[in-house]
C-alpha cells in the first residue's frame, strides 16, 4: 500500500508542477519573455502550450514589455508550384524553413506586399493572366493564411506602403486609371477599402518603387525615374524635381529612418542616397559581392541589411547579412558596409525559383 501511495503522490506532483498551473497573468509574463525557437519548444509540450504560444495575446503582451524579436520571412514561387510559399530564416541554422500553413490560391505575379507588428498582406496580382482585387494577411504568430476584405479596383503591378496605421496602394489599374481610382487605402481598423483621391502632377501608370520614412512621407517613383512624395494627410503628391539616377538597375528599396535609402543591383552592388537627392552612391567594403545578381534586399531595425542572390552555378539561394558603418567627412558622406555572415539558405531542384518578397515581422 505504501507503494502505491508513493506512486499516486509523485503522480499528483507531475500534473500540478507544470506551467499551465500557474496563474494566467503570470503564466503568460513567463513566457512573453522567452526567446521565438524556446517558444517553438514549448509549443510541442502540448496541445494547450501550442494554443498559448499562438495565441494574440501573448504577442501583444511580447509587444507591451519589448521583448519582441525580428524574425525574416521569404516568399518564394518555386516552379512547377502554382503558387507561392512562405519560408522563415531559422536564426541558428540559418536555413530557410517551409512555413506548412493552410494556403490559399495565391497571385501567381504582380502582387504589391506590405508588412506591419505580426503579420504580411499580399495585395492584388496576376491570377490566370488577369488582374485580381484579392487581399490575404499571412499571421506570423499562428502561420496562417486569412483572407481580407478585397480592394475596390483588380490591380497588378501596384505599390503599396504602410503610413498613418492605414495601408496605401497607388497605381496597378493599366489603362483603366485615372485620378478617381489611381489610389486606394485600407483602414486596418475597420478593415474597410476607400478609394483616395490625391493630386498629382502626372498621373503615373506605373510606380516602380515605394518607401515610407519615419517621418511619415511616402515617396515613389514612376517608371520614367521621376521622384513624387505624398504626406498622406494632404493627400497630394508633390514632384521633387529630383529624377532617379538609376531607375533601371535597383531590384529593391529599404529605408533607415528618414536619413537614408537603399537598394540592391543586378551587378552586385548595395547603393544609398539621400531622400531629397535619390542621387544613389556605393556602400564601400562589398567588393566581394560584385557581379551577384541580388534579387531581393531588405533591412531590420538594427542598421543591418539582408540579400539575396541565386548561385549561378548551383541550385542555392544564398544570404548575407551585411552590418553599416557611417563615415562622415567635410566634403562628403561614406557608407562602409561588412559581411557578417553569407551562406546558402536553401537548395532546391525546382525548375525555376522566384523570390517574391523578403522582410521583416517583429513578434
Amino acid at each position: 500500500m505504501k507503494g502505491r501511495f508513493e506512486i499516486r503522490e509523485l503522480e499528483l506532483t507531475r500534473k500540478v508542477c507544470g506551467l499551465l498551473w500557474l496563474p494566467d497573468a503570470v503564466a503568460m509574463s513567463c513566457l512573453a519573455q522567452l526567446s521565438r525557437l524556446d517558444l517553438a519548444a514549448v509549443a510541442i509540450a502540448s496541445k494547450e502550450h501550442r494554443n498559448l504560444v499562438a495565441s494574440h495575446a501573448l504577442g501583444h503582451l511580447r509587444w507591451r514589455m519589448g521583448c519582441t524579436e525580428p524574425s525574416l520571412y521569404v516568399y518564394l514561387h518555386m516552379f512547377p508550384d502554382p503558387s507561392p510559399q512562405w519560408f522563415i530564416l531559422h536564426p541558428v541554422q540559418r536555413r530557410l524553413k517551409r512555413v506548412f500553413s493552410r494556403l490559399y490560391p495565391a497571385p501567381e505575379a504582380g502582387s504589391c506586399i506590405v508588412a506591419r507588428q505580426w503579420g504580411i498582406y499580399v495585395i492584388g496580382g496576376l491570377v490566370n493572366g488577369k488582374p485580381t482585387s484579392e487581399v490575404t494577411f499571412f499571421d506570423c504568430v499562428k502561420h496562417t493564411v486569412n483572407r481580407f476584405p478585397p480592394m475596390k479596383m483588380a490591380r497588378s503591378g501596384a505599390s503599396a506602403s504602410m503610413a498613418n496605421g492605414k495601408i496605401h496602394v497607388f497605381g496597378g489599374c493599366w489603362d483603366v486609371a485615372d485620378s478617381s481610382n489611381w489610389a486606394e487605402v485600407f483602414d486596418i481598423e475597420t478593415k474597410t477599402w476607400d478609394f483616395l483621391f490625391v493630386f498629382t502632377p502626372k498621373m503615373p501608370l506605373n510606380i516602380q518603387w515605394s518607401v515610407v520614412t519615419d517621418k511619415k512621407e511616402v515617396y515613389v517613383v514612376d517608371e520614367d525615374g521621376d521622384n513624387l512624395s505624398l504626406s498622406p494627410g494632404k493627400c497630394v503628391f508633390v514632384a521633387t524635381g529630383k529624377t532617379d539616377s538609376e531607375p533601371q538597375y535597383r531590384t529593391d528599396w529599404c529605408c533607415f529612418g528618414s536619413s537614408f535609402f537603399f537598394c540592391g543591383d543586378t551587378r552586385g552592388r548595395i547603393l544609398w542616397c539621400l531622400p531629397d537627392e535619390l542621387d544613389w552612391k556605393q556602400v564601400k567594403g562589398l567588393e566581394e559581392l560584385s557581379g551577384y545578381d541580388i534579387c531581393k534586399l531588405c533591412c531590420n531595425s538594427a542598421w543591418r541589411i539582408f540579400i539575396f542572390w541565386k548561385a549561378p552555378l548551383t541550385l542555392e539561394l544564398w544570404c548575407a547579412e551585411i552590418s553599416l558603418l557611417k563615415h562622415t567627412r567635410p566634403e562628403e558622406c561614406e557608407l562602409w558596409g561588412k559581411i557578417e555572415w553569407s551562406a546558402a539558405v536553401l537548395s532546391h531542384s525546382c525548375v525555376g525559383l522566384n523570390l517574391l518578397y523578403a522582410g521583416f515581422t517583429y513578434v
